[in-house]
Order: C-alpha cells, then structure tokens, then sequence
C-alpha cells in the first residue's frame, strides 16, 4: 500500500474525534500536574520495555554503567563528564527512536517489505554514528587518564616480574 494511501486510512476521521466537544488546547486534553506527572510514567515504562525488550539496549545499559564506573573510578573532571553525558545521552536517543521506528514499522507491516527494511536499516544506521561517535569521545576523554594509570602502574610491574628468558 502507498504510503500516502495507508496515512489516509490509519488517520481518517481521527483529528475529528480528538477535537469533538474539547477546547482549542493541543489534543483538547487541559493541563493538569497529575497528567504530565502520569506522562513521565508512561515515558519510564517505555524505556523499561525497551530494555526488556531490545538486546541492544541491555547494550548500551552495560556499556553506560561501564563509562560511568569508570569516570568515577578515574575522577574525571566536570567538562570531561559534560561530554560522557552527551555521549551517553546520543546513543540512548538514537536508540530509542530506532526501536520506535522498528516497533512502528512492524506494525505497520509485519510483512517483509524491502522498503520497510530499507527505513529500519538507516534507523539502525543512526545508532551506528551515534556509537562511533560516543566511543571516539569517550577514549578522547577517558583514554589519557586511563594511559597515565597505566604508565605509573607499569614502572611497579617491571619490577615484581621475573626476567623473561627465551
């Protein structure tokens, strides 16, 4: 089905029943405190489902708890962490709009479609760049106090090990 032709028949008739009877607000749903606090709800079950569900999520769970241990463990400093934020966060966006645009996709057709797979695969795409991307920041930004643990740790190895004799 045509894309233009499959918007038509999921979204007929749909903005009219939103806006029957409601005000000019956006969705005619008024503000109250209670509904946003229920929408950060609805936004931690997301990503919980998307954990759950994703292996690449655990992923980026592991490897986000791993760059944070070891931020901690090496004490960087505030603009190294202002950077480890924003390469965490670039992936876990990319992520999750990967995820949505797969779960979409699929339920949209659940068949095989070359051109489905061709949107899912430039979504994976963008989760790609953003990992790249976050690992080049990070060994930019852990790398040299990783090193310099390294180089003072090495002097006292040399020292407890026996000579290598071949």
């Amino acid at each position: 089905m045509h894309c233009a032709c499959m918007e038509r028949s999921l979204f007929a008739g749909r903005s009219q029943r939103l806006t029957d009877g409601m005000d000019d607000r956006p969705n005619g749903i008024p503000f109250s405190p209670r509904a946003r606090l229920a929408s950060f709800g609805h936004a931690w079950r997301g990503l919980r489902r998307m954990v759950q569900r994703e292996h690449n999520a655990r992923i980026h769970l592991a490897a986000s708890l791993g760059v944070i241990g070891a931020g901690l463990f090496l004490h960087v400093g505030i603009a190294d962490w202002r950077w480890l934020v924003v390469a965490i966060t670039m992936v876990w966006l990319a992520e999750a709009f990967n995820t949505a645009v797969e779960n979409l996709c699929d339920h949209v057709e659940p068949a095989f479609d070359p051109a489905i797979g061709r949107v899912k695969d430039m979504a994976a795409g963008a989760v790609l760049i953003a990992s790249l991307a976050a690992a080049a920041i990070g060994l930019l930004t852990l790398g040299p106090p990783i090193l310099a643990l390294l180089g003072a740790a090495l002097p006292a190895l040399r020292l407890t090990l026996p000579p290598f004799s071949g």
